[in-house]
């Protein structure tokens, strides 16, 4: 004789399954949406350069811009991978580009590299900068990250810095949904081996 099913356990069970189907199609939703923005992204550096804007927009990525650095107030060293260190440059501005512009003057295999960069003219295109918030920090924390202007030329001394790829952000959803998808399909399963081993 089957044993009727425990409510509790069962709903729990049944509820985190949704929740995890439905974390699955909001991944591929995004999906959707990253793809599009990548898209955005590969044609912005075709337009026509302009001022480095005054607040963040997402959607201005690897867009060709110029801005003016009036003083490099602080000049800090951030990883680059392949390319070793990259230098960041925080400027106080007169112009559209508001308080704070950051401009990447180059790259160095150097740690321990300085560099007298005294600011002027630069153009380049716009990146994020460089954020201390964490995975977890940003998923509460809707406020856009702030932009970043990568200089064509390097600062004297510095390596050049790498070109625009938009193919450089990640575009992981698809893994991700599927990952939920095998989550959801997998607690359902144990739940049921669970429960046969109860009952027998």
């Amino acid at each position: 004789m089957i044993r009727k099913l425990p409510i509790l356990p069962t709903l729990l069970v049944a509820l985190a399954a949704a929740a995890m189907i439905a974390l699955g199609f909001w991944q591929l939703d995004r999906r959707e949406w990253k793809e599009a923005l990548l898209a955005r992204y590969a044609a912005n550096s075709a337009l026509p350069p302009m001022a480095f804007p005054r607040f963040p927009d997402e959607a201005l990525l690897f867009r060709r811009v110029s801005a003016f650095c009036l003083d490099p107030v602080e000049i800090e060293r951030r990883g680059a991978g392949s390319f070793g260190y990259r230098l960041i440059a925080t400027c106080r501005t007169g112009g559209a580009e508001g308080p704070g512009l950051k401009v990447q003057i180059g790259t160095t295999r150097d740690p321990l590299k300085e560099v007298a960069w005294k600011g002027g003219a630069v153009s380049g295109y716009i990146t994020h900068a460089p954020s201390g918030r964490s995975l977890i920090g940003s998923l509460f924390d809707r406020t856009p990250d702030s932009l970043m202007l990568v200089a064509d030329t390097p600062a004297a001394g510095l390596s050049a810095n790498p070109p625009p790829d938009p193919s450089s952000i990640p575009n992981n959803h698809l893994a991700y949904a599927v990952q939920w998808f095998l989550f959801a399909g997998l607690a359902v399963v144990i739940y049921i081996l669970a429960l046969r081993k109860r009952q027998g």
